[in-house]
């Protein structure tokens, strides 16, 4: 039996639960770098007073932006030079947390005195803190000659918008609402840590990351150094969910100042700056649907306002994939959108798990429901009326999204069938009627979503040694998600050698040529057909070399059993380590020897996994506490490579969905201040607040890449959200409520059931 679909035990988990697993936090032998920061969202830097702190004992720097000099920093798009964020501040503070000087000193203790010895001297500016207020004429402006807050726009081509504007004047009903996707911490296991030493070509660090060879040019680009003079290495990361996928600027400025000090020097950033500066999500959504009497939706628009906080990038590109998704998995004939991404006094947005595909599954499931409703239609129903069918694929949406395969219906029928959804309305009927105090609500989520979206190309090296081992490497980078095993069942399956043989190497620049990362849900797909492919041409290669052996033609030779023979000729048999030293013998002299192929194997284009969630909750009817009681996800990525591995993604994901539409909120106030940055206060979800989930099979391998494979790193996060939300609603409907932001806490589900809640519009012809 082959290893591909087996629940293979990760590799990776001895290292870990030993304690061998070594984290760029742990590195030591380096000097402690403390990063003073900004206490105030805006303002005029007119002095940093740095004498005492450079006489405090055991200081070896402290440097200002005048000591730094040049202040570059690096951006996804392509945006006027001002308004990228400096490595630090120079002349303005544009939000709280804004580096205005490095304290560097040969422990982290008396970093932290020195550092509380720098004297700041800020001239306060208005402040505007909030995405809808940032947009208004009179707001206080972070870029005064760029002239707005709305740095960037960008919307729907404009005949299809008039297109759609007369459908909607002529729907029979049209529904709208406004939605908050609130702002939330990314909160990883592991925060942000580098270690930096210096080297007779340049630089080696050690980071925290999920993308190493990026990570590598930021820095050799900002350092003005060439790329081969910078390795970069990530051995072990403790979680990232997307808040790990870009150059930070404490990273650069790290190595900024190892190399300026000439020896090794770390930063191990602490629970409170992961806290106020790794944010995600943050997006306000105005939707309106058009729809049929008879339940045929027609017509879907939203406009979407990304709040970038103060140096835009990552965030508009994220509601760009919102715009992309919104006609999630229905038959829309039009969709349409405008973004406008704002700029304001806050913490720069980053991805985070799922990065703009959650958003729009939670603005189309919640105004699906919100059309049920206004429809008089079980929201069953209504989605059983207007799910693509899978006659329709590949099947190109009114955004131009292309969606390669799907049995939307089925996933449907199967998260219904195990959530005994038919029962489970019975019992909410009875709970409702008896006035009861725990009232049941029941959500559903019925999602597309887009993987691979970004990365087309992924670089893998497959070699086989003389003892019958293989090493692959490979330009993506595990953390957390078991990479290290996958890789090795999809090289053992290839080669037709045990998977105990086969060892994968990843995070190390210099033992790896290339590669994009792991971001997007890109890695089995991307960066596991490139493995596939690369011990395809090994075998041929291996084919070849056999061939000469057995004086036979390659096209006799076939791989058997871990071994090449003779096809007919079962008696005479080499071992890929006899292959491997043939090699040797035959070999030209150059850079590198030995029996390998690497390729860069391109993706012909992104794949659209989809699923559906059911979600049960409780609610408290006396206090507004909801719980979540059970949770039963279908998500379908295709073929299953490890089924172990996928539950694990899968678990993960909803348990961060639940999150965000139960507790999980950033509080800032009208000074741009986060009300809520420790864990003491910060809403975060433990085993204790779920239950167990039950994850339900479905299976629909894609044409696009020779593994069938799909992502699944972030579905969990995109069915769950919305469906517990909707099950939210679902049990306040007795009190009228339509709507309701999340997250949904007690007090703001108390005050629901009190009539405080947001209004559903909806239009009757």
């Amino acid at each position: 039996m082959g290893v591909i679909g087996q629940p293979v035990p990760r590799v990776e988990d001895r290292a870990l639960l030993t304690g061998e697993a070594c984290f760029a936090g742990d590195l030591g032998h380096a000097l402690d770098v403390h990063f003073v920061r900004a206490g105030v969202a805006h303002g005029r830097l007119r002095r940093v007073e740095v004498g005492d702190a450079r006489r405090s004992p055991g200081v070896v720097a402290v440097l200002t932006a005048a000591d730094v000099g040049d202040l570059r920093g690096t951006t996804p798009l392509v945006v006027p030079a001002d308004l990228v964020r400096p490595l630090m501040a120079a002349d303005l503070v544009r939000f709280p947390g804004e580096i205005v000087a490095v304290v560097v000193a040969d422990d982290a203790a008396r970093a932290a005195d020195a550092a509380e010895l720098v004297e700041v001297d800020i001239e306060p500016l208005p402040v505007v803190a909030d995405a809808v207020a940032a947009r208004q004429p009179g707001a206080p402006l972070l870029f005064p000659s760029y002239g707005t807050n709305e740095v960037l726009c960008e919307g729907s081509d404009p005949d299809a918008v008039q297109a759609s504007v007369a459908v909607f004047d002529a729907a029979d009903v049209v529904v709208e609402l406004d939605m908050v996707n609130q702002r939330i911490a990314a909160a990883p296991l592991e925060t942000n840590a580098v270690h930096a030493r210096p080297t007779a070509a340049g630089v080696e660090v050690h980071l925290s990351t999920q993308a190493p060879h990026a990570l590598r040019d930021a820095i050799a680009l900002l350092c003005d150094l060439d790329p081969t003079a910078v390795r970069v290495i990530a051995r072990w990361v403790g979680g990232a969910f997307g808040a790990k996928s870009m150059p930070d600027v404490e990273y650069v400025l790290v190595a900024k100042v190892a190399l300026a000090l000439g020896r090794p020097v770390r930063w191990r950033q602490s629970r409170s700056e992961s806290m106020l500066g790794v944010h995600g999500r943050d997006q306000r959504q105005h939707v309106r649907v058009a729809a049929d009497a008879d339940g045929t939706l027609r017509a879907i628009h939203a406009d979407l306002v990304a709040d970038n906080g103060a140096y835009p990038g990552m965030n508009h590109l994220l509601a760009g994939f919102t715009a992309k998704m919104l006609a999630g998995p229905y038959g829309f004939a039009h969709a349409t959108s405008s973004v406008r991404s704002v700029a304001t006094n806050s913490a720069p947005v980053l991805g985070y798990r799922g990065a703009g595909r959650p958003e729009a599954t939670s603005l189309v499931e919640r105004v699906v429901d919100a059309a049920a409703g206004a429809l008089h239609l079980d929201p069953v129903e209504l989605r059983r009326r207007n799910l693509l069918g899978v006659d329709a694929f590949p099947y190109t949406t009114p955004t131009g999204a292309v969606y390669d395969t799907g049995d939307y219906a089925k996933a449907l029928d199967l998260a219904l069938a195990h959530a005994c959804y038919d029962q489970r309305r019975e019992e909410q009927a009875a709970r409702r009627v008896a006035g009861e105090r725990l009232q049941l609500g029941i959500g559903l989520s019925t999602y597309v979503e887009v993987t691979a979206g970004a990365g087309p190309t992924e670089f893998a090296d497959v070699e086989v040694h003389e003892d019958a081992t293989a090493t692959v490497r490979v330009g993506t980078f595990g953390f957390g998600q078991g990479h290290r095993t996958t890789y090795a069942q999809i090289a053992a399956d290839g080669l037709g050698l045990p998977f105990e043989v086969i060892g994968v190497i990843d995070g190390d620049t210099e033992l790896v040529e290339r590669g994009f990362g792991t971001f997007g849900s890109r890695s089995m797909q991307v960066g596991g057909s490139s493995v596939h492919a690369a011990c395809g041409l090994l075998v041929e290669r291996a084919r070849a070399l056999a061939a000469e052996l057995f004086e036979a033609s390659p096209s006799d030779v076939v791989l058997d059993a871990g071994g090449f023979i003779v096809a007919g000729v079962p008696t005479q048999r080499l071992s890929w380590g006899d292959v491997a030293r043939h090699q040797r013998t035959v070999e030209d002299t150059g850079a590198r020897g030995g029996l390998f192929a690497q390729i860069d194997w391109e993706r012909p284009s992104s794949t659209y996994p989809f699923g559906a969630h059911v979600a049960v909750v409780e609610l408290d009817t006396g206090t507004g506490q909801v719980t979540l009681v059970e949770h039963v996800a279908v998500d379908d990525c295709g073929t299953l490579l490890n089924p172990m591995l996928v539950d694990g993604q899968v678990h993960g994901g909803i348990a961060q969905g639940a999150a965000q539409a139960l507790y999980e909120e950033l509080v800032r106030d009208p000074q741009g201040n986060v009300c809520n940055g420790t864990l003491a206060e910060y809403a975060f979800v433990s085993a204790a607040e779920l239950p167990s989930f039950t994850r339900v099979e479905c299976v629909t391998p894609t044409p696009v890449n020779p593994l069938g494979v799909k992502g699944i790193g972030e579905s969990g996060t995109i069915g769950a959200t919305a469906a517990v939300h909707n099950a939210v609603v679902d049990a306040l409907a007795p009190y009228g409520v339509r709507h309701l932001d999340m997250p949904c806490t007690p007090e703001r589900v108390w005050r629901a059931m009190h009539g405080e809640h947001p209004e559903v519009r909806v239009l009757r012809r």
